[in-house]
C-alpha cells in the first residue's frame, strides 16, 4: 500500500508527508504536523500527499481530525487567531494575483484557504483489514467511507507470480528448464502455504496471512542463498579433494624417497672411501713439501747472508768514495763555470804568471803531454823542461773543456799520478786560492787536478773492495738463481698440495651434502609415513565427505529453494504443519525436475554446526524445531517477530549478541 502510494506520488510530482512517530509523540506534535501540512497545501499551494498507516495512530483522536479534514477540509480550532491572520494574509497575496481590483473579506480569504487545502491535499490511509479495529473505525468515522475510495488489495494472480519470479531469477546462472521449474515451484509454494494457512486456522484458530511480500522474500532469499551455498559447498569439497591429493602425493613421495635413499647410500660410502685415500695421499705430500721447504729455507739463509756481506762491502766502498766524490763533483762544477773566453785569455798570455804556468803544467801531465825542452835563461848552454808550449796547444783545442769533463778518472796511469804527487801536490804554490789571483780559469783547472789526485788515491784503496764486491754479487746472483729454482719447485709442490686440499674440501662438502640429503630424506620419509599412517584412516572419510558434498551440490537448487520457502513462509507454523508442507514441496520439486534431498533438513542445508553449537551454549534449546527457528532468524532478510512465552528466545538473543553490545528497547 505504501509502495504504491509513493510510486503514484512520484509520478504526479506530489510531495509525501508522514508523521514521524516517537515515544514522546502526542497531541501537540500531531497538531503542529497538521498545521504545517495545511499551510503547505493551502497557502503555498504545494500538491501534497498525507500518508497515514494504522501503526502511526497513537491516539484515536488523530482519526477525529482526519475525519474533519475529509469532511470539511479543515480541523476546527486548529489555528489560533494570530496564526489564522497570517494564513489570511498569505492567501490574500494569492487572491490579488487573480483579481487585483477585488476586495476580499477575512472570511472569504479563509474559505479560499480551505478550498485550496481540498484541491492540493490528498489523504491516503493505509489500514490493515485484519482484526476488529478497521471495522470499528469505519463505523465511528463515516467520512472514511463517504469521502474516501477504498482500494482492496487482492491476491496476486498466477501470471503475476510467474512474471515476477522470472524477472528476479533471470540473473541467476542455471539451465532454462531448471529456471522454469523453479518458477513453477515458487508458485506452488505460495499457493500451498495459502491452503495450509486456511487449514491452520480451522484446526488451531490461528491466523497466518500469505502476502506478496512473503513471495518476494522467497525469491530474494533463494537468490542470496544459492550463490553463497554453492561457493561454500564447493570450497569445502575442494578442501577435501586437496587433502586427498596431498595424501596421494605423500604416498608417491614415499616410494620415490625410498629409491632416492637407496641410491644415496652407496654414493655416501664411495665418497667416504675416496676421502680416506685422498687424506693419506695429502699426508704423504705434506711430508715431502715440508722437507723441500726446510731445504729452501736453508738456502735462503745462506743467500741472505751472502747478500748481506755484499751489501756491507758495497756500503763500505760507497763510504770510501764519499771522500773523493764531493771534491770531484766540485771540480767538475768549477769546469762548468769556465767559458771559452776564460780559456782564450789564458791562451793569449805572453808571459803567464808562475801559478798559471804551474797549473797548466799539471794539466799537461794529466793529459800525458810531452814538455818542450828550451834553453835555460839562468844557465846558458843547458836545457830545461817547459810545458807552456804544449799548454797553448791544449788550450787551442776546441774540445779541451769537454775532454777534461769526460776524463777517465778510474784508469789514470800510475806514472802520471806519481809525477803529480811528487812535483805538484807538495808545491805550496799549487793552491787554488793562490792561483785564483792570477786566473779564475787556472783556479778551476787546479781544483780539477787536486780532485782527481784525491779520487785516484781513494780509488786505489777501493778497487780491491770493488773486485771483491763484484765477485760477491756474482755469487749472490748464482745463489738467488738456484734459490728461485727451488722456490719454483716448492711453489709447484705447494700448489699441488693446495689443489689436493681443495679437492679434499670439495669431497668433504660433497660428503656432508650427501649426509644432509640422506638425513633429510630419512626425516621426510619418517614424516610421510607418519602422515600416511595417521591420516590413512581419514582417506576413506574424506572421500566419503567429498562425495556427500558433491551430492549436496547436485541437490543444492532444490534444497535451497525449499529452505528459502521455509524461511519466507513457515515461521509461524508448528512442527507438524512444517513437516506436511516440506514433504509436499519435496514432491513438487521432483515433479518439476528439480533435484533435492528426499530427507530434507533446514539445519543441514543452511545451518552451520559450529554456529548452532554456539547458539545452544547461548541458551537456544537443542531440539530440531528450535534449531530450525534459529536458522530462520539467522537467514531471514526481515526483522523476525518471535512468539516467546517462556523467554527462551529472549535469553538466546541477549547472550548471542552480548559481544556486539546489543541494545534492549521497550516501547
Amino acid at each position: 500500500r505504501q509502495s504504491l502510494t509513493r510510486l503514484s506520488a512520484y509520478m504526479c510530482n506530489y510531495k509525501i508527508v508522514q508523521p514521524e512517530i516517537s515515544k514522546s509523540y502526542g497531541m501537540t506534535e500531531w497538531k503542529e504536523d497538521l498545521k504545517a501540512l495545511l499551510i503547505s497545501a493551502g497557502v503555498k499551494g504545494s500538491p501534497t500527499v498525507f500518508l497515514l498507516t494504522d501503526a502511526q495512530i497513537k491516539m484515536e483522536s488523530f482519526l477525529q481530525d482526519i475525519d474533519n479534514l475529509l469532511n470539511t477540509g479543515e480541523v476546527p480550532n486548529l489555528f489560533p487567531p494570530d496564526e489564522k491572520q497570517e494564513i489570511i494574509e498569505g492567501v490574500r497575496a494569492v487572491a490579488q494575483q487573480e483579481d487585483k481590483s477585488k476586495e476580499y473579506s477575512p472570511m472569504a480569504l479563509f474559505a479560499m484557504f480551505v478550498n485550496r487545502c481540498r484541491e492540493n491535499l490528498h489523504i491516503i490511509l493505509a489500514f490493515s483489514p485484519i482484526g476488529d479495529a478497521f471495522r470499528i473505525r469505519l463505523r465511528q468515522y463515516p467520512s472514511f467511507i463517504n469521502c474516501c475510495t477504498i482500494d482492496w488489495f487482492t491476491a496476486w494472480p498466477q501470471d503475476a507470480l510467474e512474471r515476477v519470479a522470472f524477472k528476479f531469477l533471470e540473473a541467476i546462472e542455471m539451465d532454462d528448464s531448471i529456471r522454469e521449474g523453479v518458477v513453477t515451484t515458487c508458485q506452488t509454494f505460495h499457493e500451498s502455504v495459502r491452503l495450509l494457512s486456511e487449514k491452520f486456522y480451522k484446526e488451531l484458530t490461528r491466523h497466518n496471512y500469505v502476502t506478496p511480500t512473503s513471495y518476494l522474500e522467497l525469491i530474494g532469499s533463494f537468490k542470496n542463498l544459492i550463490k553463497r551455498k554453492q561457493d561454500e559447498i564447493m570450497k569445502n569439497k575442494t578442501r577435501y579433494e586437496v587433502g586427498l591429493e596431498k595424501l596421494k602425493f605423500a604416498a608417491e613421495q614415499v616410494g620415490s624417497m625410498q629409491i632416492e635413499l637407496k641410491e644415496l647410500q652407496p654414493q655416501l660410502v664411495i665418497t667416504a672411501a675416496e676421502n680416506e685415500k685422498m687424506m693419506i695421499h695429502i699426508e704423504k705430500e705434506s711430508v715431502d713439501v715440508e722437507k723441500m721447504s726446510k731445504l729452501v729455507r736453508a738456502d735462503e739463509e745462506v743467500a741472505t747472508a751472502k747478500a748481506k756481506e755484499a751489501t756491507d762491502l758495497k756500503e763500505e766502498c760507497e763510504s770510501d768514495l764519499a771522500e773523493a766524490i764531493p771534491a770531484l763533483e766540485a771540480a767538475l762544477s768549477a769546469l762548468d763555470t769556465l767559458k771559452p773566453a776564460d780559456i782564450t785569455i789564458v791562451k793569449s798570455m805572453k808571459s803567464p804568471p808562475g801559478g798559471v804556468k804551474l797549473v797548466m803544467a799539471a794539466v799537461c801531465v794529466m793529459k800525458d803531454c810531452k814538455p818542450d825542452r828550451i834553453n835555460d835563461p839562468a844557465n846558458p848552454g843547458s836545457k830545461i823542461v817547459d810545458y807552456w808550449g804544449p799548454s797553448k796547444k791544449l788550450l787551442g783545442d776546441m774540445s779541451f773543456l769537454n775532454g777534461l769533463k769526460i776524463y777517465d778518472k778510474d784508469n789514470i796511469p800510475v806514472h802520471i799520478m806519481k809525477k803529480i804527487r811528487q812535483e805538484f801536490v807538495p808545491n805550496p804554490e799549487f793552491d787554488p786560492n793562490k792561483v785564483k789571483n792570477a786566473s779564475s780559469a787556472a783556479e778551476g783547472l787546479c781544483r780539477w787536478v787536486l780532485a782527481l789526485e784525491i779520487y785516484d788515491r781513494v780509488a786505489k784503496v777501493v778497487a780491491p773492495k770493488k773486485e771483491a764486491l763484484r765477485e760477491a754479487e756474482i755469487l749472490v746472483n748464482k745463489l738467488m738463481e738456484t734459490l728461485d729454482e727451488k722456490r719454483a719447485e716448492l711453489a709447484a709442490v705447494e700448489a699441488k698440495l693446495t689443489a689436493l686440499k681443495d679437492s679434499l674440501k670439495d669431497k668433504i662438502e660433497m660428503k656432508e651434502r650427501l649426509e644432509i640429503q640422506v638425513d633429510q630424506c630419512e626425516k621426510k620419509l619418517v614424516r610421510a609415513e607418519k602422515l600416511i599412517g595417521g591420516l590413512g584412516g581419514e582417506k576413506d572419510r574424506w572421500s566419503q565427505s567429498a562425495e556427500d558434498l558433491q551430492f549436496m551440490y547436485d541437490n543444492l537448487i532444490g534444497d535451497v529453494l525449499i529452505s528459502s520457502g521455509v524461511v519466507a513462509y513457515l515461521g509461524p507454523f508448528t512442527t507438524s504443519y512444517r513437516g506436511i508442507c516440506v514433504n509436499e514441496w519435496v514432491k513438487s520439486c521432483s515433479d518439476c525436475g528439480i533435484t533435492c534431498s528426499q530427507d530434507f533438513s533446514l539445519s543441514k542445508t543452511l545451518g552451520d554446526p559450529i554456529k548452532i553449537r554456539a547458539w545452544n551454549i547461548a541458551g537456544l534449546p537443542s531440539d530440531a524445531f528450535s534449531i530450525d527457528n534459529g536458522v530462520i532468524v539467522d537467514n531471514a532478510r526481515r526483522w523476525p517477530l518471535m512468539i516467546d512465552p517462556q523467554g527462551q528466545a529472549n535469553k538466546w538473543i541477549k547472550n548471542s549478541e552480548k559481544e556486539n553490545k546489543l541494545s534492549v528497547v521497550k516501547f
